[in-house]
């Protein structure tokens, strides 16, 4: 089954959307099997009131520049379309959650967990990865040499493609794990069989000496492990 993910991202006029900071922009970053579509969403929104001056020191997007952009009820379906069905991550999840539902709710619309197949807070994992260091976004593009010279100012699409790009790299060991039966047909191997039972085929045995030196080794692992070894535990 195709895993479809988002990652996605917002700018807001504020940090409280229960005070009544709505959203001024939206980016979305769609991967499919670990690989990027090209498949994005993005759209500057009209939040029909001003930024916060701390607002606007980290977005850079003025009040002025958005008049003439549309409401998040005229976006909302289009949105919704999109998101649909998929596995959404957002890091530090609960801000922007508190947002598109702050947001839906306004256009009588359903929560965003109801749209969408599973939400992860990708800080979470960073969080569970490196406890005690920075998890930032920014911590994390540095931590795995991911690219973010570009990032003078927060901007919700360039930010959703880094997240998308960050995951990529604390996931990169997983990726046997995570490969389902369908990304295992994807892969076609060209595998010869050899019929061998027309061979003979000697068996080699260890003569004494070598015998004698591994046993010697496996002497120094057990004395070493303080006699914790499993094979000499399964002897005994």
């Amino acid at each position: 089954m195709t895993k479809r993910f988002v990652f996605l991202d917002t700018e807001t006029t504020g940090l409280s959307a229960e005070a009544g900071d709505r959203i001024l922009e939206i980016g979305c970053v769609e991967m499919e099997n670990r690989k990027l579509t090209g498949n994005n969403l993005h759209f500057y929104i009209n939040p029909e009131r001003a930024s916060h001056e701390d607002a606007l020191k980290v977005h850079g997007i003025s009040d002025e520049s958005l008049l003439d952009k549309p409401k998040f009820a005229q976006l909302a379906d289009e949105i919704i379309n999109y998101l649909s069905g998929a596995h959404v991550f957002i890091h530090n999840a609960s801000f922007d959650v508190a947002f598109l539902d702050k947001e839906f709710a306004l256009c009588s619309k359903d929560s965003l967990s109801a749209y969408v197949s599973q939400i992860t807070d990708t800080q979470t994992m960073a969080k569970q990865l490196f406890p005690g260091k920075r998890n930032s976004l920014d911590a994390l593009c540095d931590r795995y040499g991911v690219d973010n010279s570009s990032r003078k100012l927060h901007g919700a699409l360039l930010d959703a493609e880094l997240l998308a790009d960050v995951y990529i790299c604390m996931t990169r060991g997983q990726d046997a794990l995570l490969m389902d039966s369908e990304d295992s047909r994807e892969v076609q191997l060209n595998v010869v069989k050899i019929d061998l039972s027309s061979y003979d085929l000697s068996t080699i045995l260890a003569n004494d000496q070598e015998a004698a030196e591994h046993l010697t080794v496996l002497s120094e692992i057990d004395k070493a492990s303080s006699g914790k070894t499993v094979w000499r535990s399964l002897v005994s």
